[in-house]
Order: structure tokens, then C-alpha cells, then sequence
């Protein structure tokens, strides 16, 4: 990679960090009036990788995972996406329903409804919180839950999302509610000028 090419991605990854910080910050306090106890979220941060790098992250295309996508629309446009591990999603769906661990075996109608509601939530406190730092308005889309192969995942997403550019913005941080902890990746795939506003009004 050509250094200025580095040094602009490094550029995009500090300033956005930032940003995801709170942001996350913010969706850990809407979980917690979802759940009706405390969420604290430890250990925030952000990656610019490219879309062709996520089943790696995810430890490989065949692997089952549940999506849940929303699309962003107005001044600031894109795609967002949590993308987590089947397993993981039983886990958090037990979280989200204070169940014990181990106690849900499958996504019914119940299940899929929690963790549509993840998605919303974390897009739309996301989605206001930079709005509210940009003075762009944007808007997220009612949530889809898709459960499939990364790979399969992906392609839908693609295919939903028409042209893009090659890279997305990955979050991750680690929920927790008392000695319990989740885990979560979630990926914004903005526009390249959604990007250049993001950076520029950081």
C-alpha cells in the first residue's frame, strides 16, 4: 500500500474512533432502557478494511451467522450491518431475554424479533448521534434479520446495497450486563461521500 494511501486510511480510522466511542456508548444506554438494567460497553474501536476481508474476520465464508441489515438514507446514505456468529446470536438472544445461556436452541418469530430490535436500536442511536455531531440528517431503514452463511450474508447485503465503495467500517466493543459480556462486530458501509463527510465534520 502506497504510504500517502496508509496514511489516509490511518487518517479515516482515528478521527472515525473517535466518533464509534460514543456512539457505542450510546447504544449500550439504549440497550439498557430496551432491557430495563444497566449496559456498560468496554473497549470501542474502529477498522477500515475492505469488504472482501469480512468472511475472514467472521473466520470464513461457510460459516452460519445471523445479519441484520438497515439502509441509511437522507443526507448521509449507506448500510448498516451486525453480522454475528450463530452461536453468538443464540447467546445474545438469551441475553436479551434474560434467559440462561443454553436456554434458546432456535430463531422463531420471538428470537428474530430481539435481535431485529439490536439492530435498530444500535442503528438508529448511531445513526442520531452523528447526525447530531455532522448537522446531516439521515434516517435508518426498519431492520432485516437474515440467517444464512457469511458468504450468502454478504451477497444479499451486496446485492441490496447496488454500487459502493471497497471499504467499510468496522466497530467492535464488548456489552456487558453484570458478569455477563457480548460481544459485537457491526459494519457501516457508507458511500465514499458519506466517508469524506464523516472525516471532514469529525
Amino acid at each position: 500500500m502506497p504510504e500517502t494511501t496508509r496514511n489516509l486510511k490511518q487518517v479515516y480510522i482515528d478521527r472515525i474512533e473517535t466518533l464509534a466511542k460514543e456512539r457505542l456508548i450510546n447504544a449500550a444506554e439504549g440497550f439498557s432502557g430496551m432491557l430495563g438494567v444497566k449496559m456498560t460497553v468496554d473497549n470501542p474501536r474502529a477498522d477500515l478494511i475492505s469488504i472482501t476481508d469480512i468472511p475472514f474476520v467472521m473466520g470464513g465464508p461457510e460459516n452460519d451467522a445471523v445479519g441484520i441489515y438497515l439502509q441509511i438514507s437522507g443526507e448521509l446514505q449507506g448500510h448498516i450491518l451486525l453480522l454475528i456468529p450463530y452461536n453468538k446470536a443464540i447467546e445474545m438472544v438469551d441475553l436479551l431475554l434474560d434467559e440462561p445461556i443454553g436456554t434458546t436452541q432456535k430463531l422463531g418469530s420471538l428470537e428474530r424479533s430481539a435481535l431485529a430490535e439490536v439492530g435498530n436500536l444500535t442503528g438508529t442511536f448511531f445513526i442520531n448521534a452523528i447526525s447530531n455531531q455532522t448537522g446531516f440528517s439521515s434516517r435508518p431503514s426498519p431492520p432485516v434479520v437474515i440467517v444464512d452463511m457469511v458468504g450468502a450474508i454478504l451477497d444479499i447485503i451486496t446485492a441490496l446495497a447496488g454500487a459502493m465503495g471497497d471499504d467499510v467500517l468496522m466497530f467492535h466493543a464488548t456489552f456487558m450486563i453484570g458478569d455477563r459480556q457480548m460481544n459485537t462486530d457491526f459494519w457501516v458501509l457508507p458511500d465514499a461521500d458519506t466517508l469524506n463527510k464523516l472525516v471532514d465534520r469529525s
